[in-house]
């Protein structure tokens, strides 16, 4: 989070790498404004200068690869991965795909928004291919929940390097819950027995978060029994729950125009004031809603809050999921660098 202010805040608690993590982020935390906190809520976070805190994204596609980026290696579709049943190839592939997220960080130009490239990547997608008429076939492992749960371990893994304390990229899973057709995905819903529930959809994320591999998580566009992924009790009872044993909380994030789906295509709120307070509430942390214009989403945050719809608590909530994310990404501290280089052993 380095800026030309950094030597003005480096004596603060937050910079101090000798800190336990959440010390440093509540203090950050308890620095910020509400304005500045409720900003974080979008996926193009602003910039913090006055404490010397960059911008940050919430997310890149890095599937098979980041040629989306810029000139990078491009590997096999997950599916093809997923016929090696092959782990530590899966591994070593996203290695070298967090390796080159590392250096577009450091090297190159945004292709858009923030200012900066995420080290926080929307990958691996674990949704089973149930059919093969789904037309994201490609995306995924496979049929089978162990064997997908196997890989998106290994691609998690390589994507956050074994540093104890350090992220080299922040794997994110794809896409909570039962996703399983393109068509009309933002309005159909599947239909779950509690058994193919438990014991089929959900066992695909959960060996992988249970573990502590994976670092966030990605809620579908659809719904599951009549009920939007977005709102649905399954992040926090299951999918929380799972993580909190790790001893890391997991960064929900928003699938792209989802939250705002919500009205406008499901109709299930009646305004997006209230859409997005249930949304927020529901374990929502980011907002990927509206491209790169954060004020639309941030002015109904505001509004949510001022209705008493959401307490000052829900956006401190999802904050500091975001900073103790960042942190060990090491893009919050002024020894980035050197910490960087750390997460590369």
């Amino acid at each position: 989070m380095g800026s030309p202010s950094l030597s003005v805040t480096a004596r603060l608690p937050f910079r101090d790498p000798a800190l336990p993590l959440q010390k440093r982020v509540d203090d950050l935390l308890d620095r910020l404004t509400l304005d500045e906190r409720l900003a974080m809520l979008h996926q193009f976070v602003p910039a913090v200068p006055r404490l010397g805190v960059d911008s940050f994204r919430t997310g890149t596609e890095a599937l098979h690869g980041v040629a989306w980026l810029g000139a990078a290696t491009v590997f096999p579709q997950a599916v093809g991965l997923g016929a090696s049943w092959d782990e530590e190839l899966v591994r070593l592939v996203a290695e070298a795909v967090s390796v080159e997220l590392r250096a577009f960080r450091r090297h190159r130009p945004p292709v858009t928004g923030s200012g900066v490239n995420s080290l926080q990547a929307w990958a691996p997608v674990v949704n089973l291919l149930r059919d093969p008429r789904w037309g994201r076939g490609e995306e995924g492992y496979s049929e089978d929940p162990l064997h997908t749960a196997r890989l998106g371990t290994a691609y998690c893994r390589g994507l956050a390097g074994d540093h104890p304390d350090c992220l080299r990229a922040a794997p994110v899973l794809k896409h909570f819950l039962a996703c399983n057709n393109e068509n009309d995905r933002c309005v159909t819903s599947s239909g779950l027995r509690p058994r193919v529930l438990h014991e089929y959809d959900l066992a695909a994320f959960r060996p992988i978060v249970a573990s502590g591999a994976a670092t966030g998580a990605m809620a579908a566009c659809n719904l599951v029994n009549g009920r939007p992924c977005h709102v649905s009790p399954l992040i926090e009872n299951e999918l929380r729950r799972w993580a909190r044993r790790t001893g890391h909380e997991l960064f929900v994030v928003s699938d792209a125009e989802a939250p705002s789906n919500l009205v406008e295509q499901e109709h299930y709120f009646e305004d997006h004031v209230t859409s997005h307070a249930a949304a927020l509430k529901g374990g929502i942390d980011s907002f990927t809603d509206h491209g790169e214009d954060s004020a639309t989403v941030v002015d109904r945050l505001r509004e949510a809050l001022e209705r008493g719809l959401i307490e000052e608590e829900d956006v401190n909530r999802a904050v500091r999921r975001q900073l103790q994310l960042r942190f060990r990404l090491a893009s919050s501290t002024p020894i980035s660098i050197r910490t960087a280089a750390s997460a590369r052993r």
